[in-house]
This record gives structure tokens, sequence and C-alpha cells, in this order.
């Protein structure tokens, strides 16, 4: 385990320096920021001193090797357009994030794997029928119009819940249901196809044969056999909600670290996007070490030597 434990280290700390790297060149591309704070009559000289000032007069490599020294320590910069840490900005607005996103993988959870399950001990039934119709267009409606539709339904329509900003739980059910959707229609489909998988093995049929409830067959026999492809793509659904709740939070106003990405760049904030880029991307490969981990709980047989 210990060796394990160092070798995924090393391979986490190599896709980090290549995250940067990334983050660093993309950045770059989306334009110069002094045309964008200085006003058009500035002259020439006061933007030249300017660019000075924000340390992009170096070339691209000097650059590169001072944002990855100020990484290392935290230090993104400035930003451009708020005055303030980057990073600091953007562990403000990270909480807002993970709620949106631990609520809507809630949501998915509870609602996708019991639907998985139930489809996969009754195939083709009504329920079957249903539940995969219910993942096909979880997994085809584009996010932008599930959210436009809720809120004109919830929100203008009904006026059930309140269709921008963040406060109480009712401002919080419409982006994770938006959210949440996809990933839900995703874990519902893999479950199925799992337990249909687990569900025609010998072990199964001698439970059953045995005399075991069909309950207990179901979740302690067949579910915990099927949970690792399920533990993998929660988790990578996860991550992918964690940085791609960029257009449920621009939807619903909700001040996430998303929502201050896309204003980032749009005001071609150098720092706040790298920082942004950077939390979220350590956050997914955090994830994935985590669930090899729990591997070796969910299946015994898995060592790491």
């Amino acid at each position: 385990m210990g060796t394990f434990f160092l070798r995924r280290l090393a391979h986490s700390i190599i896709v980090i320096f290549g995250i940067t790297l990334v983050i660093f060149i993309i950045t770059h591309l989306i334009g110069d920021p002094v045309n964008l704070l200085l006003p058009p009559e500035a002259s020439q000289t006061d933007r030249e001193v300017f660019r000075s000032q924000l340390g992009l007069d170096q070339p691209l490599h000097i650059q590169y090797l001072i944002f990855l020294r100020d990484a290392v320590k935290g230090n993104f910069g400035i930003s451009f357009r708020h005055g303030r840490p980057a990073l600091e900005l953007v562990i403000d607005h990270l909480p807002a994030t993970l709620e949106l996103t631990v609520a809507a993988m809630l949501l998915s959870i509870l609602l996708a794997i019991p639907i998985g399950i139930l489809s996969s001990v009754k195939p083709g039934s009504l329920l079957d029928r249903t539940g995969m119709t219910f993942a096909l267009f979880g997994q085809s409606a584009p996010v932008f119009w599930i959210g436009i539709m809720f809120i004109l339904l919830f929100g203008v329509k009904l006026r059930w819940f309140p269709v921008s900003g963040r406060g109480g739980i009712e401002n919080l059910i419409m982006p994770a249901m938006t959210l949440g959707l996809f990933s839900t229609a995703a874990i519902t489909r893999l479950t199925r196809s799992s337990m249909l998988d687990v569900l025609d093995k010998e072990y199964i049929r001698t439970a059953r044969i045995k005399g075991l409830p069909e309950n207990r067959v179901i979740l302690k026999h067949a579910l915990k056999n099927a949970l690792i492809p399920i533990v993998t793509i929660v988790a990578l659904q996860f991550g992918m909600m964690l940085s791609g709740a960029v257009i449920t939070e621009t939807i619903f106003a909700w001040p996430g670290v998303g929502r201050l990405a896309v204003n980032a760049i749009y005001n071609r904030d150098y720092p706040v996007v790298q920082a942004a880029v950077f939390v979220t991307s350590v956050f997914f490969i955090v994830i994935n070490f985590l669930v090899d981990l729990i591997y070796t709980y969910i299946d015994p047989r898995i060592t790491y030597r």
C-alpha cells in the first residue's frame, strides 16, 4: 500500500505539473488584458509600463517559470479586475460550488441507484422502460435548455422556487436538479448494466437456491459486487460536476467558481482563470486517488503491493 501511495502521489504531481502548463498556455490565448484594463485613449508608453507592472513583458517561458514558482506557494497573482489575490477569490467562491455539486451528486445517487437496481431486477418491465427513457432524456437534453425550462416552469409559471441567487434550500433545488440530471442518467444506465451482469452469475443463483431473501440477494450479494463501476462513474461525474458547473452557475446566477471563471475569461483576468482551473483540477485528482483506495474496501481481492 505504501508503494502504491507513493507511486500515485508521484503520478498526481506529474499530472498537476501538466495541468499548470496547459492552464498557462490556454489563458494566454484569450487576449491581452492590457487592452481591456486601460482606456482606449491610453498612450503606448502607458501600455508598456502597465504591461511591465503585470509581468507580461517577459518571454512566455520566463512567465511560466515565475507562474510555476508562485503556484507552488499558492500565489497565483493579483486579480486584474478585483485587485485581490486570485486564490483568495477562488476560495471565497468555492463553498458555493461545493454546496451545489454535493447537492446535485446526492440527488443523482438517491435517484439513479434505486432506479438502476429496480430496472435490472425486472428487465423489460414498464419500470425498466420508463427508467431507460428517463436516462436517455437526461443524457441527450442540453444542460442550458433544462435549466431554462426549469426556470420557466417552476420559477416563472408556478413560482415554487426563486430563479437566481444563492440562499436557502429553495434556491438550491433547481440548480441541483439541472446540474445532476445528466449524472443521474449516466449512473442509472451503468447501475442497470452492472447489476444485470452480476445477477447472471452462478453465486447469485446459488444464494437464491439456498433460500436467502430476495432483498438480501440483491443488496448484499449483487449490489456489492456491482459497486466498482458504479463508484468509478460516481467519482468521475462528481469531478465533472465540480469543474463543469459553469453553465448551471451562469444560468442561475449562482456565485460559484464556475461563474467566477467565466467572468474572469470575459475580463481576461489571467490570475483568476489560472487559480480556478488549478483548484478544480486538484479536486478531480484527489477524488480519483480516493476512489482507488475505496476499491480495496469494496472488493478485498484488490490489493496494492
